[in-house]
């Protein structure tokens, strides 16, 4: 029999259904069961009535049900305006148990005041059964569909690069070494040497949805040591504006859809309303932020540290780009080229052509035009110290290589953001710390 999800129950008033799901609640009555079924898209109030014989054996199984545990049901359903619950009602005509819960739950999902956090990691599978959960991952799941989309729309082809490595993808530094036979090999930090190859090969524009790895002892609330990494490479560019206004576009995109499909349950379950970004994106060079916020926030930093963002200084971007432009999103440009990797492309200044974008506070992306010009990036490596480490990528652009750029945006932070969700541990189907390696 077709899969019937409970969302899609008005669409069979009067017909005879089977249905699956978790025992969500029992009210047992003098004179009436009520079972509350709950799949992923919804409940529904499954009525037996006492006083018939044909549910006596219905209703002993029932009464000794412990909450949580799966039961398949086949039954007609009713629309019934007295049923507080979307107004509907199945009578069943059997019920069949497909599986048994223990009488107690680590803790209570439904009412996580008092649950440590930890102790909700230890039990995801338990954490993960909450409303909030599922609509959150229906929300990543959702976004993540309609930016692979809007790429899909404009000849983008989706590639899977290898996670294991034979030297570092960025600097030298964080990274996860494993065994690989008899020789060592290290955890993919990001795939951006095969995006670029793919570049050299003549794909033009590709994306990657994939894991990443990063070697980090960072115990804040967005980094982790794995997460999933949404990449976008593209040739043919005429400057990073390129890059910058393909990610703005994408993300204008994504959230427009999304807040069409789910925007009002979204505002249901958390209060939210989805902010589609207009465009064009706001973008402001480094320095001019910083004097920004000297002159608006009196934040003052050391001129050593005006080279890359502070965390404070990113913090206070969100207030700047609502204050100067009314927008959630804010492209950072102009960084100086050592706090970047060596195959960002610098100007005849030795400005760095790349970005960082900052939403609400927070950099959810680092992109830039890439140097393709073999001499170039050659000496970038050198001076980096990675000419030898980096040979094979080098290779890449010794035989013609189209200009070219990307970006990467992560999921997990993404969906923690757009949810306003106080950490990353918690946007994550399951978080991989310094401290976390289990479930």
């Amino acid at each position: 029999m077709k899969k019937i999800y409970l969302n899609e129950l008005k669409n069979y008033y009067g017909e005879e259904v089977e249905l699956s799901g978790f025992v969500d609640n029992i009210r047992d009555l003098q004179w009436v069961q009520f079972v509350i079924l709950r799949d992923n898209t919804g409940r529904v109030q499954i009525t037996i009535e006492k006083s018939e014989e044909k549910n006596k054996e219905m209703v002993e199984l029932i009464s000794s049900l412990p909450l949580e545990s799966t039961i398949k049901i086949k039954g007609k359903v009713l629309e019934n305006s007295k049923v507080k619950l979307n107004g509907m009602e199945v009578i069943p005509d059997s019920i069949e148990v497909t599986s048994k819960s223990d009488l107690e739950l680590p803790f209570n999902y439904k009412d996580l005041s008092g649950v440590n956090l930890d102790t909700r990691l230890d039990y995801r599978f338990i954490d993960l059964r909450s409303e909030k959960n599922i609509l959150m991952f229906k929300v990543q799941s959702t976004l993540v569909r309609y930016m692979r989309e809007y790429l899909y729309n404009n000849k983008f082809t989706e590639i899977h690069t290898p996670k294991f490595i034979a030297t570092a993808s960025e600097s030298g530094s964080e990274v996860f070494e494993v065994k690989y036979f008899d020789k060592k090999a290290y955890l993919a930090q990001s795939p951006q040497f095969y995006k670029q190859m793919a570049m050299a090969s003549g794909f033009d524009r590709i994306f990657e949805v994939a894991p990443c790895f990063r070697a980090e002892n960072s115990n804040t609330s967005k980094h982790a040591t794995e997460f999933t990494s949404f990449d976008v490479e593209m040739s043919y560019i005429d400057s990073v504006d390129d890059v910058m206004n393909l990610e703005a576009e994408m993300l204008n995109y994504g959230f427009s859809k999304l807040k069409s499909e789910l925007g009002e349950e979204i505002k249901r379950v958390f209060d939210i309303d989805v902010v589609v970004p207009t465009l064009p994106f706001p973008v402001m060079k480094l320095s001019d932020i910083y004097k920004e916020l000297e002159e608006r926030y009196d934040y003052k930093v050391n001129d050593n540290e005006k080279n890359d963002l502070t965390t404070e200084a990113e913090r206070l971007c969100k207030q700047l780009a609502h204050d100067k432009f009314n927008h959630e999103f804010l492209f950072v440009i102009d960084f100086p080229a050592e706090k970047r990797a060596f195959y960002h492309m610098r100007d005849e200044n030795g400005i760095l052509q790349g970005y960082d974008l900052i939403w609400n506070g927070m950099e959810i992306t680092t992109g830039a035009q890439r140097e393709h010009r073999y001499e170039e990036i050659v000496k970038n490596a050198q001076e980096k110290g990675l000419d030898k480490d980096v040979k094979f990528y080098l290779e890449f652009f010794k035989y013609g290589c189209p200009p070219h750029g990307g970006f990467a945006v992560g999921i997990d932070r993404l969906t923690m953001i757009l949810l306003n969700m106080p950490s990353v541990k918690e946007s994550m189907f399951l978080f991989r710390g310094p401290g976390r390696l289990t479930p």
